[in-house]
């Protein structure tokens, strides 16, 4: 199933940043790596389509890279710092995406009647796949990053695009700035984070024509998992095509229980070519990044956390991602859910909610908590934000929304 070579432009294939279209390359060979702006995007995505025309590994990010770093040809880096870390340049080969390119045309019905549209810039790795998929199956991409939510439909309806690569947090953007339906859509890819029943919910009303996938991954992984209408609430679905899990306990056991997740597939990177990641191990063939799950008699996988989140409290094990889930259902509201140091218990938990009070009541947020999780795991005080700090993946930046609330207990 490992895919061969380099990723192409397909003659079928055209490119838009919003309504200009982008030229073709000339195509040539020049295999010395190119570190790529992601802004602005018409400028960027003509620098990509030229690397790729000339065979030429790059990058594109949004900050500057060293002038030592390497790639090697046939391959390309992403840049990613996760939700609490440092910045790292994840390298890989084209041929590890261009695998899945060719699972989803099958598994989608993919034909070059299809056009592909992406609301995020293309320093995210969501935005890259989504374009370089597109383009080497033959499918138009319009690429709308710089441009308002509101706009971002507008474009949608009158590309007549049926396949969109969003976030939660760019789905539930959209679905508030639409000023009408979009039943061009007949397919919604989401990842880059849990797509809540909320934000599920105003998807549909939006795309009613549109079967929506959710898929679970991580740069160094990319796909793990993917959901569709079957999977039951919760869940992030069974393996992707081609993928092979397995969870181990603290003593790296197989388990039954909540453990490590550990994946083995063609799509796996082959290192950090800047940075690095205490969380991510690898062995046997198998890659963690320090995610905790569990699966379930049909196959499902459940996600619990990240290992690094995990917080103790008093005897109990908590993962904060599972009282930000509660909440989420709870008030229909982007949030998150932050340790702080407790001479009692060792540590509790705090929740910042995107709103206001009178839109969510503290008081219930910490009750339907305690309802749901028990007394250790509820929040101990909710704070409310006009807008949670975002990294450029549309996760909430947790160190950023740490110190802004540095000192408040």
């Amino acid at each position: 199933m490992r895919a061969q070579g380099n990723f192409r432009w397909h003659q079928d294939a055209r490119l838009f940043a919003g309504q200009s279209e982008v030229p073709r390359a000339p195509e040539g060979q020049r295999d010395s790596f190119r570190a790529l702006p992601a802004t602005p995007t018409f400028d960027a995505l003509t620098a990509l389509t030229t690397a790729i025309s000339q065979q030429a590994p790059f990058c594109l990010g949004d900050r500057p890279l060293p002038d030592d770093i390497a790639c090697p040809p046939g391959a390309f880096l992403t840049l990613t710092g996760g939700a609490s870390g440092q910045p790292k340049a994840v390298r890989r080969s084209q041929a590890s995406w261009i695998a899945s390119f060719d699972v989803n045309a099958d598994r989608f019905a993919l034909t070059r009647h299809d056009s592909v549209a992406v609301l995020g810039q293309l320093s995210h790795s969501l935005s890259l796949y989504a374009v370089l998929e597109a383009l080497h199956l033959g499918l138009d991409a319009h690429i709308l990053a710089d441009q308002p939510p509101r706009q971002q439909a507008s474009q949608i309806a009158t590309s007549g695009a049926t396949i969109l690569y969003a976030t939660p947090t760019q789905l539930r953007l959209l679905a508030r700035g639409a000023a009408a339906p979009l039943p061009s859509l007949r397919l919604v890819l989401c990842g880059g984070g849990a797509l809540d029943a909320a934000t599920r919910a105003a998807t549909g009303r939006l795309c009613p024509h549109a079967a929506v996938h959710v898929f679970y991954g991580a740069a160094e992984t990319s796909f793990i998992t993917l959901a569709d209408a079957a999977t039951p609430e919760g869940s992030v679905g069974r393996p992707y095509p081609g993928v092979e899990l397995r969870l181990l306990d603290a003593a790296g056991q197989p388990t039954s229980d909540v453990g490590e997740i550990w994946v083995r597939s063609p799509y796996l990177f082959d290192g950090y070519a800047l940075g690095c990641s205490t969380e991510t191990r690898r062995q046997d063939g198998f890659v963690t990044v320090g995610e905790m799950g569990e699966l379930d008699d049909k196959g499902q996988l459940w996600i619990r956390g990240r290992r690094q989140r995990m917080v103790q409290i008093a005897d109990q094990l908590v993962f904060p991602e599972a009282v930000e889930t509660v909440i989420a259902a709870h008030t229909g509201l982007p949030c998150a859910v932050l340790p702080r140091d407790d001479a009692l218990r060792g540590q509790h938990l705090i929740a910042v909610v995107e709103g206001t009070a009178e839109a969510a009541r503290p008081e219930e947020i910490i009750a339907n908590c305690r309802a749901a999780l028990g007394p250790l795991a509820a929040p101990r005080r909710v704070y409310f934000r006009s807008e949670l700090p975002l990294l450029p993946s549309g996760k909430v930046d947790l160190r950023a929304l740490a110190d802004g609330l540095e000192g408040q207990a």
